[in-house]
């Protein structure tokens, strides 16, 4: 069998032109930007960015540091009660401690209480994605097909609401304050609405459709952890009940650190509190019911502020100091170096 060689071309045979067309695109003569970069240009840029992240900065750490905080580890505080949770079939039984403290100065303005956690990993994979978003929002779904497992149904096959070990680990102390002003007691009246985002009251969590919750909720058990089932978790106000309460929808937002905190509450500013919190003896009276001792954790309550840039957190700040400072030096260093090289060719031009 001969092989095929292949011809030349004849003469007068036009040749294919790989090259691209003649047009503004192909031959890149789009109209561009084209900055020329100048000593000037360079260095003001430096200096103006410095400048103006030294100075957020500054304002940034001036603010956080002007929020007022306490806070109040009661992790062995409660120790006796730490113990009876620690065995799981006194799930049942109610525990209560009392922890006092006191303010030298008054915290005048709105006052939020947190609780906080250490040593609580909300951000291993598994636990993140372990819930039923479609479950949230009141629909009839096969939680089996979630990734909620192990947390989806019982033995019997009663299905779990809600599923999924995020809900199934919700933090569920009741902590109540209170001020001892003489040898009287006040309660000091905290509100436990409004403190989700109206995106999720409103928009990722839904109760199932029905004439009551019980009723909506016929059919499913509360999660093996939980002491009252989903639609009783607030009994007084039927639009705090179910899946928008605002503790739960709180706690299912995790959180990316080992060491959290959450808002609990916040002071409703009436009667003796109309200006936030007045200088005194308090006592915290929390019934224990969240274990933390198994994974070496502990749990706090925080009473603070917030200014316009948030909370008592300095990173963003400090984040913006060293930036501008950062900068700036890199400024004064091409400053140097031009300086150096134009002596330099001052010097073999002479």
């Amino acid at each position: 069998m001969k092989n095929k060689t292949s011809l030349p071309p004849q003469e007068g045979e036009a040749h294919p032109s790989r090259c691209p067309d003649n047009s503004a695109f192909k031959q890149q003569r789009l109209p561009a930007w084209k900055p020329q970069l100048t000593i000037e240009s360079v260095l003001s840029s430096f200096f103006l960015i410095g400048g103006f992240c030294l100075s957020v900065g500054v304002c940034l750490i001036l603010s956080a540091n002007s929020v007022r905080e306490i806070q109040i580890d009661y992790s062995d505080k409660c120790s006796d009660c730490s113990k009876l949770r620690e065995n799981s079939s006194n799930w049942n039984k109610e525990c209560h401690c009392s922890v006092n403290f006191m303010l030298k100065e008054d915290i005048l303005g709105d006052v939020f209480m947190y609780y906080g956690l250490q040593n609580f990993y909300q951000n291993h994979r598994r636990y993140v994605i372990s819930r039923s978003d479609a479950q949230l929002l009141g629909r009839n779904v096969n939680i089996q097909k979630s990734y909620c497992a192990p947390f989806t149904t019982y033995r019997n096959g009663t299905p779990m609401a809600p599923c999924g070990a995020i809900a199934n680990s919700m933090f569920n102390d009741t902590i109540d304050l209170f001020y001892n002003l003489n040898s009287s007691v006040i309660q000091v009246p905290l509100l436990k609405t409004g403190n989700s985002w109206w995106t999720d009251k409103n928009v990722k969590f839904r109760n199932p459709k029905s004439y009551n919750l019980s009723s909506a909720f016929a059919g499913t058990a509360r999660p093996p952890y939980w002491q009252k089932p989903v639609y009783l978790l607030d009994e007084e106000d039927e639009r705090n009940n179910g899946y928008v309460n605002d503790d739960f929808i709180i706690w299912m937002r995790v959180s990316a650190f080992a060491t959290f905190r959450n808002l609990y509450r916040r002071i409703r500013r009436i009667r003796q509190f109309a200006d936030g919190l007045p200088a005194g003896n308090y006592t915290f009276r929390i019934s224990y019911n969240f274990p933390v001792t198994k994974f070496k954790g502990r749990k706090h309550v925080i009473l603070s502020t917030v200014v316009w840039s948030g909370g008592s957190n300095p990173f963003l700040g400090i984040a913006y100091v060293v930036t501008g400072t950062a900068a700036t030096l890199t400024g004064f260093v091409i400053t140097a170096i031009h300086l150096k090289l134009r002596k330099k060719k001052t010097y073999f031009q002479k």
